[in-house]
């Protein structure tokens, strides 16, 4: 089985990512799902950014890697929105890596310098007209990083929901999540 570190979203750490990080641990992996905002959750996406722009991209990233520390090299990094940008980073410049789960969002592979290591698989997860993922270019970075990957894949659900893999929020779709969810656990089998 994995060890997989998750990267809450703008929301913070909400009872979704919490639910996705227990299925994971019943699937038997190791999980490990760090509060990067202490202790706040927004009800709205404008005041979890708002909240990340008063303590600064900086010490978010800073926190992120705080979080790996300690932990083995060899983990899956899992990010959701906001959290891909952590994710990404480690999975890409962390020696070590056994891969990367990427949930609605996903930066160009230039954002960290080099190119994607080939021995990290990757997934990546959004819907096809999220405003979000779709609209700002997010879905073209995926294309780039699923085709310079040995092993990558891009999963797009038919939707515009952003943040649809989460039950704790307005936007959670149930069908398309419980898809993301199965493949999420299915990729267990590349990393171990």
């Amino acid at each position: 089985m994995a060890e997989v570190l998750v990267f809450h979203h703008g929301h913070g750490l909400t009872a979704g990512v919490l639910e996705l990080a227990e299925q994971l641990r019943g699937a038997g992996h190791t999980v490990h799902a760090p509060d990067l905002f202490e202790g706040h959750v927004f009800s709205s996406l404008e005041e979890g950014v708002g909240y990340v722009e008063k303590v600064g991209f900086g010490t978010l990233i800073a926190r992120g890697a705080a979080a790996a520390e300690g932990l083995p090299a060899e983990l899956v990094h899992l990010g959701f929105s906001l959290g891909v940008l952590l994710a990404r980073k480690l999975a890409q410049t962390r020696p070590g890596a056994k891969g990367a789960l990427l949930l609605e969002a996903c930066l160009p592979v230039s954002e960290f310098g080099g190119a994607w290591p080939q021995d990290v698989p990757v997934q990546v997860h959004g819907m096809d007209a999220d405003p979000f993922f779709s609209g700002e270019g997010d879905v073209d970075a995926a294309r780039a990083l699923v085709g310079t990957a040995a092993d990558g894949e891009l999963f797009l659900y038919p939707g515009d929901r952003h943040l649809f893999t989460d039950s704790s929020l307005p936007s959670y779709d149930e069908h398309a999540a419980a898809l993301a969810t199965h493949r999420v656990l299915g990729f267990r089998d590349r990393t171990t």
